[in-house]
């Protein structure tokens, strides 16, 4: 499991048509585009594939398309989670896993629960997952923490949880839990600006949204951390890095959609309540992407 998610996984976008069916066709081409480019593997139905506005069926449909596709050359994740946890148990239940390596499940939204409704969450989730799981610890999404001493009980309580994907930006919290994790449990960047800082500090790796456009770069610049050659994967991350903060301006997944139909990858569509980036930051993330040619 260490081995499986250690490096670059991408957090796959869903493209639309402009009248807001899915784009099948452009979901393989990304796919194809990324695994010719050295990413480690994929977790579907994420926020940057814009779940939450998709229906079961969608859902089901993307996940088929992706297994076909993929056929195996890369580890699945499966993004499931949610703030009713008897719910997030049934579809776990009524969910085949086959060909999915893992889940991929955000702490609770809206509710806000304690540290002990965290944990009680994600233990009940656990006691019946047929695969390993991973937490997700988004707090600027979902308006809850949790803390480093919630993931490490955890983690040591519970063997099939293998890691965390850490995107609260709080970094020594996140240092903390690399500090204390029991061993091989697996610390994930979930920011794409703080990969390369989060690795030097001892994390796997990263679920990144900007390798959707720049695979190859974004996995050299991880595995060169992985290897302890920060100095040649700094200079990766700094000519990266005005690209990250361009699509992350106006939200996301706006700013890599919008990437995307620059290149000829996607077309430019989400669902509401998610829209375009503004003219602005469009035309920031095309000049961007012109000088890094």
């Amino acid at each position: 499991m260490w081995q499986k998610f250690t490096g670059t996984g991408v957090a796959l976008i869903t493209p639309f048509h402009k009248q807001g069916t899915i784009d099948f066709s452009s979901l393989g081409k990304i796919i194809e585009h990324l695994l010719q480019n050295n990413v480690n593997y994929f977790v579907v139905l994420g926020t940057t594939g814009e779940a939450a506005t998709m229906s079961w069926d969608e859902k089901t449909a993307v996940i088929d398309f992706i297994l076909e596709t993929v056929n195996r050359r890369v580890p699945i994740v499966l993004g499931m989670g949610g703030n009713n946890t008897q719910e997030v148990v049934n579809q776990i239940k009524s969910t085949s896993f086959d060909g999915i390596d893992a889940i991929l499940s955000v702490t609770p939204y809206y509710n806000k629960p304690q540290q002990r409704g965290l944990y009680l969450h994600y233990k009940t989730i656990a006691s019946i997952a047929p695969v390993p799981l991973i937490l997700y610890n988004v707090p600027g999404r979902t308006s809850v923490n949790i803390s480093a001493e919630t993931v490490i009980t955890l983690a040591n309580e519970h063997k099939n949880i293998i890691g965390i994907k850490e995107a609260s930006g709080n970094m020594l919290q996140i240092m903390n839990i690399i500090r204390n994790r029991p061993k091989d449990f697996l610390v994930i960047s979930g920011d794409d600006a703080l990969t390369l800082p989060l690795m030097s500090c001892g994390a796997n790796g990263v679920i990144s949204v900007v390798a959707h456009l720049y695979p190859k770069e974004f996995s050299e610049m991880v595995q060169l951390c992985l290897k302890g050659n920060f100095q040649k994967a700094r200079e990766i991350h700094l000519k990266l890095l005005p690209f990250i903060e361009a699509i992350f301006a106006d939200g996301s997944p706006s700013g890599i959609k919008a990437a995307l139909e620059i290149v000829g990858l996607a077309q430019n569509n989400l669902r509401l309540p998610i829209v375009k980036v503004g003219k602005q930051t469009y035309n920031q993330i095309e000049s961007i992407i012109n000088g890094l040619k």
